[in-house]
């Protein structure tokens, strides 16, 4: 049981990208710690396998197949909720390709899901948590591609950047309502996104080990402990802001 700050008994939290990851971690670690989970991802098989995790620790989970590119399927999905303390838009998709090779339709994916979909799980969670008079917590997924610059990583990079300005507007323009919008940034985490490099894959981990002072690279529950923290009253006077949970790979200020 967590201690009470980080209780979040009688809430209920949205995660999308719940299906694996870094959302499932987050769905899975908000349930344990009380609240009411509503699922999304475009995955009905690992949205299942999320629900029965939470279950089987005793929690409540609701399963939403969607696109969060999708508006209409993403408002459906959240006006089914009561109420809704907590968003969690972790969803997202990677693209490489160099910034003299990239396509239109390249950016338009990418930009589609890792931000039309994250403003769109903004938005329709203000609106609903202004509606029902709850002092919420929103929080987005940037990534540590927005401290550095990286080959290939043009869309993906562009498309955190721009969850930042969002999470730093919003933040501004629904604090008077009491609704606190926050970003996580995780440095490189073992994830089916990051497991894309093949016979290569354990050499890039080593690698990007090397550039953290714990030498390490992250796992998905290392950031659901971030989105907790931001979902909780342990960070009742934190908005706007960026949690870097990246093992020292970036210090910015």
């Amino acid at each position: 049981m967590p201690v009470k700050a980080y209780d979040l008994t009688g809430r209920t939290a949205f995660v999308t990208g719940a299906a694996s990851g870094i959302g499932r971690a987050s769905a899975v670690l908000l349930a344990e710690a009380g609240a009411t989970v509503h699922c999304a991802d475009r995955d009905p098989q690992g949205l299942h396998e999320t629900a029965t995790l939470i279950k089987a620790q005793g929690g409540t989970a609701h399963t939403h197949p969607l696109d969060v590119s999708d508006r209409a399927q993403l408002r459906q999905a959240v006006a089914s909720c009561e109420r809704l303390d907590v968003m969690a838009a972790v969803a997202g998709i990677m693209h490489s390709s160099p910034v003299l090779e990239t396509r239109d339709e390249d950016l338009d994916r990418v930009l589609g899901v890792n931000f039309k979909g994250v403003l769109y799980a903004c938005q329709e969670a203000a609106r609903l948590m202004i509606a029902k008079s709850v002092r919420g917590s929103i929080i987005t997924m940037a990534s540590g591609a927005i401290d550095t610059g990286g080959p290939g990583l043009l869309c993906y990079g562009a498309s955190k950047a721009a969850v930042v300005q969002l999470t730093k507007t919003l933040a501004t323009e629904i604090g008077p309502h009491g609704i606190r919008v926050n970003a996580v940034a995780p440095g490189w985490t073992r994830t089916p996104m990051t497991d894309r490099h093949g016979d290569a894959q354990a050499r890039t981990e080593a690698a990007m080990a090397r550039l953290s002072p714990l030498g390490r690279v992250g796992e998905p529950e290392d950031i659901a402990h971030a989105v907790l923290h931001l979902a909780s009253d342990a960070s009742t006077f934190t908005t706007g802001q960026i949690l870097r949970p990246n093992g020292g790979v970036a210090m910015p200020w």
